[in-house]
């Protein structure tokens, strides 16, 4: 299958363009959800006889499952601008996390075995926090966002976090394609209401409950690392890019394993472009996956 190239896409979803977000707040956050929740049950496909929360952490929930499950489309200005400034000001509530303010695997480990540790970062937290150039979501082959409502996949997170003009890009490039993105390709978006500039999607390859991993899984897995570095590297101003440890959630690849091939592809790549990136990110979420990837760091 041929896979929609960068060039091909790029204008259409207007990457070059920097996201200028709401400059005033001009309702209560309060305010901003009840009409944003009038706003989208009233949309043509939306569910019927939905009760309102009294409260307002349920209305918000509300107002994240509706989107989640939201098919792509462009909301009206005024809409649009109330949802981006709620998003930003709930960024504003997060501690965002500066890449620059990480220390490198070198200065954590100084005996690490790889030679571009001066630029690798492990880093547990939430990747909607993280302000590196561009993040990694781990998209499915449909590459439009996590529709289960609130489900707990970093897809849903990403998307929730970005606003609903992410899954409209999605759809832009998907469409244009033609076609299911492959296992191991990449697409990128801008970033919209993260910290963040720019998202790189991309689809991991899935291990079958009960069944061992093979060498082609493997090697798409090596290619997601790849193909995120190889596209992000076309846009001159991504210097960071964080890694979430693609398909070790849902999509069931052994930690151990994919902790190691995202290590050490990374870095075989980077000795390959020394004058690539400054920063490469590894995040994870979860004490486990902290430790999978300190076992390779301290072999």
């Amino acid at each position: 299958m041929t896979q929609l190239r960068l060039e091909k896409y790029f204008s259409l979803i207007n990457l070059d363009e920097e996201f200028i977000s709401p400059s005033t707040i001009k309702t209560s956050r309060e305010q901003n959800v009840d009409e944003l929740l009038n706003h989208l049950l009233q949309e043509p496909n939306a569910p019927k006889d939905v009760e309102i929360p009294s409260d307002y952490a349920n209305k918000r929930s509300l107002l994240r499952g509706l989107l989640n499950i939201r098919e792509p489309r462009a909301l009206d200005g005024e809409t649009l601008e109330k949802m981006d400034t709620l998003l930003q000001t709930e960024l504003k509530d997060k501690d965002v996390v500066e890449v620059d303010n990480l220390d490198t695997v070198s200065q954590l480990f100084p005996n690490n075995p790889f030679t571009q540790s001066d630029k690798l970062i492990l880093w547990k937290g939430d990747i909607t926090k993280l302000k590196a150039n561009a993040i990694v979501n781990a998209a499915n082959k449909h590459m439009l966002g996590c529709f289960q409502p609130l489900h707990a996949c970093i897809d849903n997170a990403i998307h929730s976090a970005a606003g609903p003009q992410l899954r409209n890009d999605c759809e832009i490039i998907m469409s244009q394609q033609g076609e299911l993105e492959d296992t191991g390709n990449a697409k990128i978006t801008r970033a919209y209401n993260l910290p963040s500039k720019y998202i790189l999607h991309t689809v991991g390859p899935i291990v079958p409950k009960g069944t061992t991993l093979t060498q082609q899984q493997k090697e798409e897995l090596s290619s997601c690392y790849i193909s995120c570095l190889e596209l992000a590297s076309e846009i001159k101003d991504i210097k960071s890019i964080a890694f979430c440890a693609i398909s070790t959630g849902v999509f069931r690849f052994p930690k151990s394993e994919a902790a190691y091939i995202a290590i050490n592809t990374v870095n075989k790549w980077l000795e390959a472009h020394l004058n690539h990136f400054e920063k490469v990110i590894f995040n994870v979420f979860s004490d486990d996956d902290y430790k999978e990837y300190l076992k390779v760091f301290m072999q």
